[in-house]
């Protein structure tokens, strides 16, 4: 297949449609009941870290981040992640979570955190988090849990409960939202 008609974008709400029947057709109606989606599901994702992957205009890939408190660093949770049939096997994947870490690190992030397959995230910088260090809101195999470290002593650091963090730009949402109703 030709990629030149490849383009990678940060995501916005007019892809919303697009992501889900991706991630439906990755991960199947299974996919609410994981432990990262109960964390997913206490807000909202990062879109300034979210990005998809159109090819001729069509949505086909995309990947998240959401904004945790994993232990006592401040990080992102990557995912879900997931590329159409039509193109998986293409590198897609991969780029997708190169530009997600580029982004976070460039807003600061001191790391990178996501349950998923060592052999496939290893390669792209993902460390293994010791053995049950981080606690998720529901069953989880802890030797699929990583870390791509931005920040200092971020290994020693990840230790506890993983949960959403409300990020500057969600404080100043609902700030201006409880604004607007009060006044």
């Amino acid at each position: 297949m030709n990629t030149s008609g490849l383009i990678y974008l940060t995501e916005d709400a007019s892809h919303d449609a697009a992501i889900e029947l991706i991630n439906e057709e990755a991960f199947g109606p299974g996919r609410h009941t994981r432990a990262a989606a109960r964390i997913r599901e206490q807000g909202p994702h990062d879109l300034s870290l979210s990005f998809i992957c159109a090819d001729n205009g069509e949505t086909i890939a995309s990947v998240r981040m959401t904004p945790v408190m994993a232990g006592s660093v401040k990080g992102h949770l990557l995912g879900p992640l997931a590329v159409r049939p039509s193109h998986k096997s293409m590198g897609i994947g991969r780029e997708l979570v190169r530009i997600a870490i580029e982004a976070a690190r460039r807003k600061g992030s001191e790391a990178v955190i996501l349950v998923g397959d060592p052999p496939y995230y290893m390669p792209l910088g993902f460390e293994k988090v010791s053995y049950k260090a981080l606690e998720f809101p529901g069953p989880v195999d802890a030797n699929r849990v990583l870390v791509v470290p931005i920040g200092t002593n971020v290994h020693a650091r990840l230790r506890g409960a993983i949960e959403w963090r409300q990020t500057q730009i969600e404080a100043s949402a609902s700030i201006g939202h409880l604004c607007l109703k009060v006044g």
